[in-house]
C-alpha cells in the first residue's frame, strides 16, 4: 500500500497565502480555495481560517461553516494510510458492519481515529459509489467492492508485514 499523503507538504503560511492569491478571483473562490489548501498541506490548517476569510472578505465563521460542512475537509493532519468503509444503504445490506468490525480489529483504531502508531486512519462514509459491489471500501484511495471480513485480513496482511 502506498502512503496517501506523501505529496503533502509542511504547513507553511507564505505557501498558503500564494495558493488563495492565485485562486480568489474565481467566482464562488471559497470551496476551489480549500481544495487547493488540503491538496498541498493534506488538511486545511487552523492558521489558514483567517487568510482565506481576509482574502475572500469573508468572516473567520462563515470559513469555518464551510470546512465543517464538507466531510471531505480536514482540520487535523491525516494518517499516512487511509482506510473509508461505506456505511451506507447497500454497503450495510451487504455486511459492510462485519467489513468494518474487522478493519477495525486489523488496524487496531475505532473508525473515526488513528492507529496506534499513527499510520492508518478509518474513516466511515455513506457511499463511495460502488453500491453495484457492494460492501465496499477505500484503501490509499484504491477502490475495493465485494468485501468480506476474510478478504480485508487478506488486504492488509501483506501491507502489516
Amino acid at each position: 500500500m502506498s502512503k496517501a499523503n506523501e505529496a503533502a507538504a509542511e504547513w507553511n503560511a507564505t505557501r498558503a497565502t500564494e495558493v488563495i492569491a492565485g485562486l480568489k478571483a474565481l467566482p464562488g473562490a471559497c470551496l476551489p480555495v480549500l481544495h487547493a489548501l488540503q491538496a498541498e498541506f493534506g488538511y486545511i490548517h487552523d492558521d489558514a481560517i483567517p487568510l482565506v476569510a481576509d482574502a475572500l472578505n469573508l468572516s473567520k465563521a462563515e470559513v469555518v461553516g464551510v470546512v465543517e460542512f464538507y466531510t471531505d475537509f480536514r482540520r487535523t493532519p491525516p494518517a499516512p494510510h487511509q482506510v473509508r468503509v461505506c456505511l451506507a444503504e447497500s454497503c450495510q445490506s451487504m455486511g459492510s458492519a462485519a467489513l468494518l468490525d474487522r478493519v477495525e480489529t486489523i488496524l487496531g483504531a475505532e473508525a473515526g481515529g488513528k492507529s496506534s502508531d499513527g499510520e492508518y486512519e478509518i474513516q466511515p462514509v455513506y457511499c463511495l459509489g460502488n453500491c453495484a459491489l457492494s460492501p465496499a471500501m477505500v484503501v490509499d484511495g484504491k477502490l475495493h467492492g465485494r468485501l468480506t471480513p476474510e478478504r480485508a485480513s487478506a488486504l492488509f496482511a501483506e501491507a502489516l508485514q
